[in-house]
């Protein structure tokens, strides 16, 4: 047995995201996957796919790397939501920044011409490492590792409004975790 993961690596950075919604099991009323990627086909860089009452529920794109941006649509993350998939959404230019320690809360910051916007975690949870090898689920071609951090506590604001809804507790295979996470060391795979 080997410890290299016999399978291509086609991005990795984080991806940290935020699902609020009224009542546990209903609809989210803001998502917001952000991503901050230090290796991919189409470079490094930041981009934050959002939709919330705030943005009128439409998707809005946020990036400082459209190519990245157009990437990620392209493969992972519209995957992983497909209407974020659609090319036709506009890329609003943006510019980056992080504070914080996962351990305790973790701020980041996007700031675009007419848009301030921020994204916190807080009452973190315990991490929990998650691998799984392309097509090992059929809807998923890609495979990923990532450590996952869960928080209970979670904030959304545009322009200084405060996103309505709320973090909402779940499982992942048995262990405590929660509809928003910090998602670091995340590596995406696809088959050779």
């Amino acid at each position: 047995m080997t410890a290299t993961d016999p399978n291509r690596v086609i991005v990795t950075g984080e991806n940290p995201f935020i699902r609020l919604g009224p009542a546990k099991g209903g609809d989210n009323t803001t998502e917001a996957s952000y991503w901050r990627i230090l290796f991919s086909p189409a470079g490094p860089g930041h981009v934050l796919y959002i939709k919330s009452e705030l943005t009128e529920d439409r998707w809005r794109i946020y990036s400082d790397n459209i190519a990245m941006t157009r990437w990620l649509q392209d493969t992972v993350q519209g995957m992983l939501n497909p209407a974020t998939g659609d090319r036709s959404i506009p890329v609003i230019d943006a510019w980056f920044d992080k504070q914080g320690d996962p351990r305790y809360f973790w701020t980041e910051r996007i700031e675009s011409r007419d848009d301030e916007i921020a994204m916190t975690w807080y009452e973190m949870g315990d991490p929990l490492l998650v691998h799984t090898q392309p097509g090992q689920d059929p809807k998923r071609p890609y495979g990923v590792c990532t450590v996952l951090i869960p928080a209970a506590g979670a904030r959304l604001t545009v322009n200084g409004v405060e996103a309505a809804g709320q973090p909402h507790p779940a499982e992942r295979d048995g262990r405590p975790f929660s509809t928003c996470a910090l998602a670091f060391s995340e590596s995406w795979t696809e088959a050779r």
